[in-house]
């Protein structure tokens, strides 16, 4: 019924009847094929599959293409006689030059008359048709539009008269980076240039989704024939360049009958350029300094940062990326893998990076943890600093916190200064640069593997003690972490909880433990779940009497035991369920967290779905059933349902899929992925946005928002309220507020308040009248000033802001707020 259905090759009439025609003869039925579609095209109203011009203009469609994938021998007579056809046709019907195959006959002009002297004759057809492509202004084909013109521009410079100079080569799409590239081209001499344009010429080959040993090792080539630090720092400077720039949008208007429609198209690299891009990036793969792999990592974060209507920026782009970081020299490139899997949300491309990591351990014989463990670079720190010397001046590079790095500059005589010195700035340019490189390597390796730690509770992974030593507690920047975190010593038969304080090892009493890291030893995190209540009590009271603060939430984590609700359910939990959550936000928080998830909407079968986690560890699948709320006004233009309804927690086997009874699930297990869905929860419902109420929401839904707003505590709440009722004493606010049952309550000067600990909104005594306050996300100056025991809940910050800010309210100016307190 379809042409792309067709197999010429198993049809008699194309092999037996076609294939055997001489060379006039196939040109002869070439034109037929292109005036049967053609008359087809301009006559037909309604067919069916039945109808015998239908199908012999479907077998045109096919012959044609396939015929001129052999090999025909083309005088100028028939190049013109067809080029001819093309373009007749294209103007006396529905379809434009680029619908027929004039690609395929290029080809076939390429490999008769390439390399040669071109009669004027031909040269003339070839002009002519290069204008007649140019002229089509299709967007989609786009791509297909500039190889061909890329083809007729190499035939005509073989007949230029200069065919010993190298024919000019310039990224073919005018958009910003196109503009950019060649702009930068163009600056270079006339030596460099003739040298460059083989390298343009040699990445327009790279539309594969990986480069071939002899592609490798022909840019190699190349680029060494043009300088291999010059083409390097090229390439770094055009990195940069895409990992900075901004998605364009443009606003296009269509007449269609008596109508005008507007719809907006955004781009951020055009196709055709991509592909070059991307021989320039697999180039990269025989460079392995830290500079260059920070700009690959970079560049493939913005690549797969999503852009509206489109997902990715450039996929394309960004697979190059990982596919050089994956087989680059050294495990530095590992290391961004580890980290970027962390960051980059798409399934699809997590499973790329998995393979990656899986590979190279496989390659060294080793597990997935202890390849990610290897590839975690010290960037030279010792007790987590660095020390430079510069023109006589002293530079020392602290790590400081999570995400944080403070760089102290020292004069000759050892004395402070506060800014960079200026013969630094003028005479150490380039070093200079490389230490701020390095302190924002160093603040995005600890964020990521903060947070590979925190992923790896669920594992419940053992590490010999000399690797812990080697990749952890003697690691230049692993160091930061692993001193800041509660390790299970197992040695000669006995586990011991210990932390490290003012240099030795303690437990929760603070009493020094005897430590020793021998082949026999081994070590893992410490987990509440396998604790109990008085160990835990302790560990949180030893945090707060010698004010640790933890990078990750771990004395005060929250433990999830299976309930007699649960056990009598046997093969789910409701401990989650009937909560309405903002769709994207629970979809981006997922994500961040493992989890496995596609957005509903209105389409078929767009209306219920599940959240899936893989525990490889355990051949275990956890499941969240969530449900798309259905409503006129819950849709945005997309057709995106933008919230959702929560049920079931479930756990399969991942191999045999068979539903597992909850009883059977780890401890460890059933806790850490209920602590994901109890934050999922507690971060994108409804009921934590203070504005929901009063935008309108989901007018069926505000009992929920009333319930979840100021109803019970669930365990982050739980957590939060212990940590409250040990900081308060000792907080400036001590003495104008007190805890109460499930709230925060603050006695301002003028109204008293009750702070929600689950969801942080306000209600105001004596009448419960809710108080809206919108937390200013930028600025965190309350909280950065405040002692709090770990990192990361920052739904506790936003409370002690808010109490702060209301227990002198007599000094808000903020109107939206006062009017809002004095309404009685």
């Amino acid at each position: 019924a379809y042409w792309w259905n067709i197999k010429p090759s198993s049809l008699e009439a194309y092999k037996n009847r076609l294939l055997v025609l001489d060379d006039k003869k196939k040109v002869g039925f070439l034109i037929w094929a292109v005036m049967k579609i053609s008359r087809f095209h301009q006559t037909a109203r309604s067919y069916s599959s039945n109808d015998i011009d239908y199908q012999l203009q479907q077998l045109a469609e096919v012959f044609q293409s396939s015929l001129l994938r052999t090999k025909i021998i083309f005088d100028e007579d028939d190049v013109e006689q067809l080029l001819h056809t093309y373009s007749t046709q294209s103007r006396y019907s529905s379809h434009n030059l680029m619908h027929w195959p004039v690609n395929l006959v290029l080809s076939q002009v390429e490999k008769q008359f390439g390399g040669q002297q071109l009669s004027p004759r031909m040269i003339n057809m070839l002009r002519q048709l290069l204008t007649d492509i140019q002229n089509v202004s299709e967007n989609h084909q786009q791509k297909d539009k500039l190889k061909m013109l890329q083809k007729i521009e190499v035939l005509l410079h073989s007949s230029s008269g200069n065919a010993a100079a190298v024919m000019p080569v310039y990224f073919p799409a005018r958009d910003e980076f196109g503009l950019y590239a060649n702009n930068y081209i163009d600056q270079m001499d006339e030596t460099a240039k003739q040298v460059f344009f083989k390298i343009m010429l040699h990445v327009q080959k790279a539309t594969a989704g990986k480069p071939s040993a002899k592609y490798l090792n022909e840019v190699q080539l190349l680029y060494k024939e043009f300088g291999a630090d010059k083409y390097k720092a090229i390439v770094n400077d055009w990195m940069l360049f895409i990992a900075s720039m901004k998605e364009k949008v443009e606003t296009h208007t269509q007449q269609y009958g008596d109508r005008t429609y507007n719809y907006s198209t955004v781009e951020f690299i055009a196709a055709v350029n991509t592909d070059m891009i991307k021989g320039f990036i697999w180039s990269l793969v025989h460079f392995f300094d830290k500079t260059t792999l920070f700009n690959i990592a970079q560049l493939a974060d913005r690549a797969y940062r999503k852009i509206p209507q489109k997902g990715p920026a450039n996929a394309a782009i960004g697979n190059a990326c990982l596919y050089v970081l994956a087989n680059v020299k050294g495990m530095d490139g590992i290391g961004h893998l580890s980290r970027l899997r962390l960051r980059i949300k798409q399934a699809s491309t997590q499973a790329i990076i998995e393979k990656y990591l899986d590979t190279a351990a496989k390659e060294q014989g080793i597990s997935l943890h202890e390849i990610e463990d290897l590839a975690v670079d010290d960037y030279d720190l010792t007790d987590c600093k660095r020390t430079y010397e510069l023109e006589g001046y002293k530079a020392e590079l602290q790590l400081t916190g999570i995400g944080k790095t403070h760089v102290q500059w020292y004069r000759p005589d050892g004395t402070e200064q506060k800014a960079v010195p200026a013969a630094v700035k003028e005479k150490q340019a380039a070093k200079l640069k490389k230490i701020k490189e390095t302190a924002k390597l160093i603040e995005l390796t600890t964020t990521a593997q903060r947070d590979r730690l925190d992923r790896m509770f669920i594992s419940n992974r053992s590490i010999k003690a000399t690797d812990f030593c080697a990749h952890y507690f003697e690691h230049g920047l692993m160091r930061y972490l692993a001193s800041r975190i509660i390790w299970n010593i197992q040695q000669q038969g006995t586990a011991t909880a210990v932390f490290y304080l003012n240099g030795q090892w303690v437990n929760n009493r603070s009493e020094p433990v005897a430590v020793d890291f021998t082949e026999d030893s081994s070590v893992s995190l410490w987990h509440p779940v396998f604790s109990t209540v008085e160990e835990i009590k302790n560990w949180r009271e030893f945090m707060l009497q010698h004010k640790v603060v933890q990078p990750l939430k771990q004395a005060y984590r929250e433990v999830y035991l299976l309930t007699d609700a649960e056990v009598n359910t046997k093969s789910y939990s409701n401990r989650m369920a009937a909560h309405i959550l903002k769709q994207h936000q629970f979809n981006s928080l997922a994500k961040t967290r493992g989890w496995n998830y596609s957005l509903q909407g209105g389409w078929d079968g767009g209306d219920n779905g599940i959240a899936t986690r893989i525990l490889k560890e355990y051949n275990l699948r956890a499941e969240y059933w969530v449900d798309a709320v259905d409503s006129p006004d819950a849709m945005n233009d997309t057709g995106i349902w933008l919230y959702m309804s929560t049920d079931q927690v479930r756990f399969c086997d991942s191999v045999t899929n068979e539903i597992k009874d909850l009883i059977d699930i780890p401890a460890i297990v059933f806790s850490e992925v209920m602590r994901d869905v109890d934050l999922f929860v507690g971060v994108a419902s409804v009921g934590n946005d203070p504005n929901w109420r009063d935008s309108g929401g989901l007018p069926a839904y505000r009992t929920y928002w009333e319930s979840y707003s100021f109803g019970d505590l669930n365990e982050v709440a739980k957590t939060r309220k212990t940590i409250l009722e040990n900081l308060l004493p000792r907080l400036k606010i001590a003495n104008v507020s007190h805890l109460q049952d499930k709230f925060l309550v603050v006695k301002g000067k003028l109204r008293t308040y009750k702070i929600h600990i689950g969801s942080t909104n306000i209600l105001m005594e004596p009448n419960d009248q809710y108080l809206c306050i919108v937390p200013d996300r930028s600025n965190r100056e309350t909280s950065d000033n405040m002692f709090l025991p770990f990192e990361g809940d920052n739904g506790l910050s936003v409370i002690l802001s808010k109490a702060v800010l209301l227990s002198e309210d007599d000094k808000i100016t903020d109107s939206t707020i006062t009017s809002q307190i004095n309404r009685k």
